[in-house]
């Protein structure tokens, strides 16, 4: 049990270099609401829902950190600084990180239809701060989930996604090779910048126009023509 606790702590020292001791990560506010959750998902489990939410309660006064007790969440979770919000019937994979004010929420919560309602993320995802992943969606493993971008359809695996709604950069998805951790979700370089990634996308749409105009140029008429 210890050993499998210091895993969890280097793992996130391989993803934080601000600590400079596992004794420092214990006092990070996303390792103790992961812990609590730990708890009151086993209540949750018995159906001792009453118990659960009050861990859930006190979890998120003492983390501001608000994960629902019915929510799934593999191994070396991390959420860095807080303020974030997993709904009920989320399912989190294996090295996820997730930066603050992230909210992995519901669609139509208003209709008291149960179900899956929250998204599924894939294991080594990245959502970066701001970020809402929206619905009963899945996140590819290794996507990466820009800043404030919100999320709203599935995302292929190895992805990185930024925008409001959500759409890929010029990274493809579903690379095999697997990504270098990218902090926030988005490389940090003038490309990938939020001021400049309007005019990327739309170098893109205009590349996809001129591809299908000279597809219609290159239609039956077009050849006679050239024939005669």
């Amino acid at each position: 049990m210890l050993g499998n606790l210091f895993r969890y702590l280097d793992s996130i020292r391989a993803r934080d270099p601000a600590p400079h001791s596992r004794w420092e990560v214990m006092t990070y506010p996303g390792v103790w609401a992961l812990g609590w959750h730990r708890v009151a998902h086993r209540l949750h489990g018995r159906r001792l829902y009453l118990l659960a939410r009050i861990v859930n309660h006190w979890s998120r006064m003492t983390t501001a950190i608000d994960i629902h007790p019915g929510a799934t969440i593999g191994r070396n979770f991390f959420i860095d600084h807080g303020f974030t919000v997993i709904g009920e019937t989320s399912h989190i994979g294996d090295d996820v990180t997730i930066y603050q004010c992230v909210t992995l929420g519901g669609t139509s919560p208003d209709n008291g239809v149960a179900g899956k309602r929250h998204p599924t993320i894939a294991d080594g995802t990245i959502i970066g701060s701001g970020a809402q992943v929206l619905g009963p969606i899945t996140v590819g493993a290794r996507a990466r989930i820009g800043a404030n971008a919100v999320v709203t359809r599935d995302v292929p695996a190895g992805a990185v996604m930024v925008g409001i709604p959500a759409r890929p950069t010029t990274i493809e998805g579903g690379r095999a090779a697997p990504m270098p951790f990218l902090a926030y979700g988005t490389p940090c370089s003038e490309m990938f910048d939020p001021a400049t990634q309007k005019v990327e996308l739309l170098r893109c749409e205009l590349e996809t126009m001129r591809r299908r105009l000279d597809a219609l140029l290159d239609g039956p008429e077009t050849r006679e023509r050239d024939c005669a």
